[in-house]
C-alpha cells in the first residue's frame, strides 16, 4: 500500500498505523448477542451496522498519520476534538520557509503579492530570532500560510465524521484534498467498511465506492 500521498505544493498525509481492520468490527459487534464469528457473513455485519447507524463497533479501528499542512488547515482539522494530536512546537523548533501559496487564479491574480508578503514577514521571524528573540515570540509575525506538522490518531467512527465534513464540497479547497487522501488510506485499510460508509452513512458529496 502506498504510504504517502503529497498534498497541496508542499503538504502530505502519510500513512503511520493502524489498529484493528474490518474483522475487527464484525467480531467486537458480535458481542451484542453473543454470536459466533462468522467471516462470511463480516461483510453483510458492517453494512447492516452502518445502515442502522450503529456505530460504536468503528470505534475500535484505530489509525495514525503524520501530516504536514498549511496552518489554517490545522486549526480547521483540530476542531475535530474526538482524535488525539501532537503537533511541532513553535516554541522549540526553528520554521523553515514553507508557505502555502495558492494558485493565481484561486487569489484572484495576487498570488505574487500574498508571496511577496509571506517572504517578507518571514524574513521579520529570522531577524528576530538573529536578535536574540526567543522563538516563542518571533513566531508571531508569521502568517497561517506557514506549514506545520502533526500526528493524528483517530477511531474510525470519528475519522468518518471528518469525511463528512471535509470531503464535501461545502468544505475549504484545501482541506478537500487532505479529506481525500485520508480516505484513500481509509478504503486501502479497510474495503469492506469504506464501501459500507459510502454507501450508507455518507453524507458528502466527494467520495465514490
Amino acid at each position: 500500500m502506498k504510504r504517502k500521498i503529497e498534498v497541496l505544493d508542499k503538504g502530505f498525509v502519510e500513512f503511520v498505523d493502524v489498529f484493528g481492520g474490518d474483522s475487527t468490527v464484525a467480531k467486537i459487534a458480535r458481542i451484542s448477542y453473543m454470536s459466533k464469528p462468522d467471516p462470511q457473513g463480516d461483510r453483510r455485519l458492517i453494512e447492516l451496522l452502518m445502515a442502522n447507524g450503529h456505530e460504536s463497533p468503528f470505534e475500535h479501528i484505530v489509525f495514525t498519520f503524520l501530516i504536514k499542512a498549511p496552518i489554517f488547515v490545522a486549526r480547521q482539522w483540530f476542531r475535530h476534538r474526538i482524535g488525539s494530536f501532537m503537533e511541532r512546537s513553535g516554541r522549540y523548533t526553528k520554521f523553515d520557509e514553507e508557505f502555502y501559496l495558492p494558485s493565481n487564479e484561486r487569489a484572484n491574480g495576487y498570488s505574487d503579492v500574498m508571496k511577496d508578503q509571506m517572504h517578507a514577514a518571514f524574513e521579520t521571524y529570522k531577524k528576530l530570532i538573529q536578535a536574540g528573540v526567543k522563538k516563542e515570540v518571533a513566531r508571531m509575525v508569521l502568517p497561517m500560510s506557514l506549514y506545520t506538522q502533526w500526528y493524528w490518531t483517530v477511531n474510525a467512527r470519528s475519522l468518518m465524521n471528518f469525511l463528512n465534513l471535509r470531503a464535501d464540497k461545502h468544505a475549504q479547497h484545501e482541506i478537500q484534498k487532505y479529506a481525500m487522501a485520508i480516505a484513500f488510506f481509509f478504503k486501502e485499510s479497510c474495503p469492506w467498511t469504506y464501501e459500507a460508509f459510502v454507501k450508507k452513512s455518507y453524507k458528502g458529496d466527494l467520495l465514490e465506492v
